[in-house]
């Protein structure tokens, strides 16, 4: 939908307006009487454009996701607009221009945009139902992880089959049928089985016909719902006991470093 609404003049105009007030910025810094405002006095401004972008995107844009949150960006004169599904777009402080991207710390070297999505969505793996996933459990499983995983992912095929031979781990699988109608029924076939573990096993393992099977499988679709609002766009997606999450089938050396970091009693 927010493509649909940007205009390349549109973007270009807010470049412009962001590059002018930085250099207006640079140039004033020297004048004693133009000293920079204080943090008080720059604080109600702050507030007057949130109310200021929010009345004129609402206004201009009503088919506009809902705003959910106005904060002001290390950039003068732009604002991080934050809409409902943790989008993220910028406007200036009078809502006239919208720009969608993303925004670079070129002396830092940082995404600033992907490190602000990523704390938005990001999957606290205590947090996780574990009730809506079953589990691999191997040696004495003390170690944990959980994996999204698309009964019809070829990566995830391969990653199943590497992860065979990692030792001492608990894997818990929460069925994320994003390919298509055929995932949605391969994957509520596994959920329904009478031993979902070995079913996937031998499915993605051994490419043994998934068996059909009925029962409750509204676990299957809570899972594309928890996945969808924390922007897991591909599987398999890793999830780690210390936050870390990983997109994609990962080596097998690399999974162990992983699973010894998540583990090791962190460093104060």
């Amino acid at each position: 939908m927010i493509n649909q609404l940007m205009r390349p003049r549109a973007a270009l105009a807010i470049l412009a307006l962001v590059a002018a007030a930085s250099a207006c910025s640079k140039s004033e810094a020297p004048t004693a009487a133009k000293a920079a405002p204080s943090t008080a006095a720059a604080a109600p401004a702050a507030a007057d454009a949130e109310a200021t972008i929010r009345k004129a995107l609402a206004e201009r844009l009503p088919q506009l996701p809902a705003i959910e949150e106005v904060s002001a960006t290390p950039v003068p004169g732009l604002y991080e607009v934050r809409l409902a599904g943790a989008e993220i777009v910028y406007a200036d402080a009078q809502g006239n221009f919208l720009l969608q991207g993303q925004l670079f710390d070129t002396q830092n070297r940082r995404n600033l945009t992907e490190d602000r999505i990523n704390k938005l969505t990001a999957l606290d793996f205590n947090q996780l139902p574990q009730k809506d996933a079953f589990k691999l459990v191997r040696g004495d499983g003390k170690r944990q992880m959980a994996v999204f995983v698309d009964p019809n992912c070829g990566y995830c095929k391969r990653f199943e089959r590497d992860m065979e031979k990692i030792d001492n781990v608990t894997i818990y699988l929460y069925l994320y049928p994003i390919l298509g109608p055929d995932s949605v029924q391969k994957s509520r076939n596994i959920w329904c089985a009478k031993d979902q573990a070995k079913t996937w096993s031998n499915w993605m393992v051994r490419n043994q016909t998934i068996p059909p099977a009925e029962c409750d499988a509204a676990a299957v679709a809570r899972n594309v719902e928890l996945g969808r609002k924390h922007k897991i766009t591909g599987t398999p997606t890793l999830l780690f006991t210390d936050g870390t999450r990983v997109p994609g089938a990962l080596p097998l050396e690399e999974v162990e470093k992983l699973l010894v970091a998540a583990t090791s009693p962190r460093k104060p």
